[in-house]
């Protein structure tokens, strides 16, 4: 029995300072950093989602306008569709090239509405756009989700940012080279013009 205990004992002093050693080169660290990033991602895809679920009140709104404006509509209709036809899983956000399709995408949608933006708030051309009943509910629910999804973009290439620090620096590179294979995540990058600030109609009608 004596003779046993000082072979558990280092064993079990092997394990202590082996479960150290994991701990000191970010086994911990680094998942807790990805699931914060994922975490934020999913906040990016769900602001993005609900901001595509408002633009069929667009058609309502878009009843105001003169005939030949319907293109903007058509247009805004066409990236909604592209847009919410591109999803983009946890395990896809170190993929450059599908995080591009889905940002191409979605700044395409973002072009679109700018472009229905500027139609509502040409009054002159169209008055009757005023008399609608849901127009300055839907007006206020477009800026409103606009600033939620920058706050959710930023937000998500924080976490990126934290990340892709943890998995580069000593000695979290070690766990993340040896245990896990990590890679960097993709920020997302907005590329439309003004995307950074939220629009505002204000003032403009």
């Amino acid at each position: 029995m004596s003779a046993s205990f000082p072979t558990s004992f280092s064993r079990a002093m092997i394990v202590a300072v082996g479960a150290a050693s994991l701990a000191g080169c970010g086994v911990n660290a680094i998942p807790t950093a990805e699931e914060q990033a994922k975490a934020k991602w999913a906040d990016v895809q769900a602001a993005f989602q609900e901001r595509a679920n408002l633009i069929p009140n667009l058609a309502a709104v878009a009843k105001g306008a003169a005939e030949q404006e319907k293109g903007i509509l058509v247009g805004v209709t066409e990236a909604r569709a592209k847009a919410t036809s591109i999803q983009i899983k946890a395990e896809d956000l170190t993929d450059p090239a599908k995080m591009k399709a889905f940002q191409d995408a979605q700044n395409q949608l973002s072009g679109a509405l700018g472009g229905f933006g500027r139609l509502l708030a040409n009054a002159e051309a169209y008055p009757d756009l005023k008399s609608i009943t849901n127009y300055q509910m839907l007006q206020s629910q477009l800026e409103g989700q606009e600033n939620r999804i920058r706050v959710a973009v930023r937000d998500y290439n924080e976490a990126v940012r934290a990340y892709n620090t943890e998995i580069r620096t000593f000695p979290s590179i070690i766990g993340a080279k040896v245990i896990y294979g990590s890679k960097p995540m993709v920020p997302y990058e907005a590329k439309t013009p003004g995307a950074e600030v939220a629009p505002s109609l204000e003032g403009k009608i």
